[in-house]
């Protein structure tokens, strides 16, 4: 009974954060300074994460993929700083349509192990699969009107690929724990 109690716990510790991914829904793309606050909040949570995973995890693939989730996003963070300045573009992050990511990062810090490691790799497929949704959004946005530079549309094109790469990584990671 004990080990069936705890089993379903587990379950529902690891699914937590595929509760909050975003419905696979075609998203608008969002004005530049929405999207930069957006994929500020990603990078951070990455950032993070990574570095959580990297001190409470002992399993290799997890530490694998937070050592190459904490590079990437540290490099994307610094070009989209970058490619703001160029654009002109402000920080206005939107809190309706940003990412859960203080929450998922409070759950993290809560757990050790193997709970960790599953919330983490659920975690990372759960943000990644919504950022992955959002840059396509973005990367396919017209440059025009005032809410759409073509600096920030080129930087959603670049990062598209490495964010499908890497929620791709995250469900491999995630199927094999």
């Amino acid at each position: 009974m004990l080990i069936a109690r705890r089993s379903m716990l587990l379950g529902a510790i690891a699914a937590l954060p595929a509760a909050y991914a975003m419905p696979a829904l075609a998203l608008d793309a969002m004005p530049d300074s929405r999207f930069v606050g957006y994929t500020q909040q990603v990078n951070d949570f990455e950032i993070a994460s990574a570095n959580l995973a990297l001190a409470r995890s002992t399993n290799e693939n997890i530490r694998g993929f937070a050592n190459r989730m904490l590079a990437d996003h540290t490099n994307a963070a610094e070009e989209l700083a970058k490619v703001r300045q160029e654009s002109g573009v402000s920080y206005a992050p939107d809190g309706r349509s940003a990412p859960r990511t203080v929450q998922i990062l409070q759950r993290l810090n809560e757990l050790t192990g193997r709970d960790f490691d599953l919330a983490y790799a659920n975690a990372q497929l759960s943000v990644l699969t919504e950022a992955e949704q959002q840059f396509g959004a973005n990367s396919a946005a017209t440059s025009s009107g005032p809410s759409f530079t073509t600096g920030m549309a080129r930087f959603a094109k670049r990062e598209y690929p490495r964010i499908q790469a890497h929620r791709e990584q995250a469900q491999a990671l995630a199927a094999r724990l």
